[in-house]
């Protein structure tokens, strides 16, 4: 069975909302190489999501989608550097109000 586009997107997400709070965890047990390990998924993660957006269909909310990952990818090594877990919580609460408005679009 395949997954749709739009699932797809979802899972990304979904796989990033979940290495945030691990990575959070290792941060706080200062598991320093696996919070690394963590950290880079969900960079790699919210890049993926940043390459994915149609930049000719999405218009404006794209741009905008555009910034805002690369706002996260920012903070996330910045956590990661820092050892901030507020950091982490930002960006954990940013990527579920987009995973939200994704999941709100008709498949």
């Amino acid at each position: 069975i395949e997954a749709s586009p739009h699932r797809l997107i979802q899972m990304l997400m979904e796989g990033g909302l979940a290495r945030i709070p691990q990575a959070r965890g290792a941060m706080e047990r200062e598991q320093t190489a696996l919070k690394g390990e963590l950290i880079g998924k969900s960079i790699a993660i919210i890049a993926g999501l940043r390459e994915s957006l149609d930049h000719q269909q999405g218009g404006e909310v794209a741009g905008n989608l555009d910034t805002l990952y690369e706002y996260m990818i920012n903070r996330l090594t910045e956590a990661n550097v820092s050892n901030e877990p507020a950091i982490l919580e930002e960006v954990s609460g940013l990527l579920r109000n987009v995973k939200a408005g994704w999941d709100a679009i008709a498949q």
